[in-house]
């Protein structure tokens, strides 16, 4: 696995783990310090992220539901290269950097471990506050604001069950199946993906989202996936035995969260599809798929 060791890269990114049965395995996270729950100063914080990641993407959704977009930055590095996340141009970095690990770097010249998105900077500081996406939207949703809560307190058990269940067969079940290396491997997680989207079209059932009567984190778990999965998923991951435009509960769930106010602007399916077939992994040639037809339409 390419990695920073003692702020030098080395190796190729690769998928799979070193064991040898060629499942996908997704490394922790290093950064995992905690903001304040108090309004930051614009201007100190920021958030770098990729269009195509969607645990990325879930950050990007707390920051513009929570109404913080004046107060905490973004930048995307959109692009997967040999040496971590490129920006697409210098000076979508602050910093003019080429590429994110020269943030790491910035934070850390001695820096050991993977290079990923979102990660929440301190400009102040010139430091990394924490690479988690979940401990990121926790801290967001703590932050004062006249925004309902994606994580109220009643409703946290559940929403932190539906997490977990959504986490492992379905956020992360897709990368099991696109990244796998043996036939074995693929099964499982393709398998996995399809059994709990047919448990969710079920829950569905009557309701307009996952837990209680109002949007929340579990929904932003579901969306983030659900958004890449016929245009990404379905394609480029193999994750083909259905559509999910298949599932009418499913796929109206996915265009309610578009048509939610602060949702449709932290979508871009074009820079999205061109990310996820740049990942030469998945995708040597870099040829990006033009369908399957209709794709979804994100409201500009």
């Amino acid at each position: 696995m390419a990695r920073m060791i003692d702020g030098r890269w080395e190796g190729e990114w690769r998928p799979t783990d070193e064991d040898g049965d060629g499942a996908f395995l997704r490394k922790p996270s290093v950064f995992r310090d905690a903001l304040p729950p108090v309004r930051p100063e614009p201007g100190r914080y920021h958030l770098f992220v990729a269009w195509t990641c969607p645990w990325a993407h879930r950050t990007l959704l707390a920051r513009s539901l929570k109404g913080l977009t004046d107060v905490i930055g973004v930048h995307f590095a959109n692009t997967l290269s040999d040496h971590s996340w490129a920006f697409e141009e210098r000076s979508a970095s602050p910093h003019g950097h080429a590429r994110l690990y020269e943030l790491y770097l910035r934070a850390d010249p001695h820096y050991t471990g993977r290079v990923t998105v979102p990660v929440l900077w301190d400009e102040a500081e010139q430091r990394i506050v924490n690479n988690e996406s979940s401990e990121i939207v926790a801290m967001l949703d703590r932050l004062p604001s006249d925004a309902p809560r994606l994580r109220p307190d009643p409703l946290v058990p559940e929403i932190d069950a539906w997490s977990e269940r959504l986490y492992g067969a379905l956020n992360n079940g897709v990368y099991q199946a696109g990244f796998a290396t043996t036939q074995e491997a693929y099964d499982a997680a393709v398998v996995g993906v399809f059994d709990l989207l047919d448990q969710l079209e079920a829950h569905l059932d009557g309701r307009d989202w996952l837990v209680g009567d109002q949007l929340t984190e579990a929904d932003l778990r579901l969306f983030v996936t659900a958004f890449r999965f016929d245009a990404a998923y379905f394609s480029l991951f193999r994750c083909n035995l259905k559509r999910w435009a298949e599932y009418p509960r499913l796929q109206a769930h996915l265009e309610r969260m578009v048509a939610h106010p602060g949702v449709a602007e932290t979508c871009n399916l074009d820079a999205m599809r061109r990310g996820y077939a740049s990942v030469r992994a998945i995708n040597p040639t870099g040829i990006v798929p033009r369908g399957p037809l209709p794709l979804l339409h994100v409201p500009s």
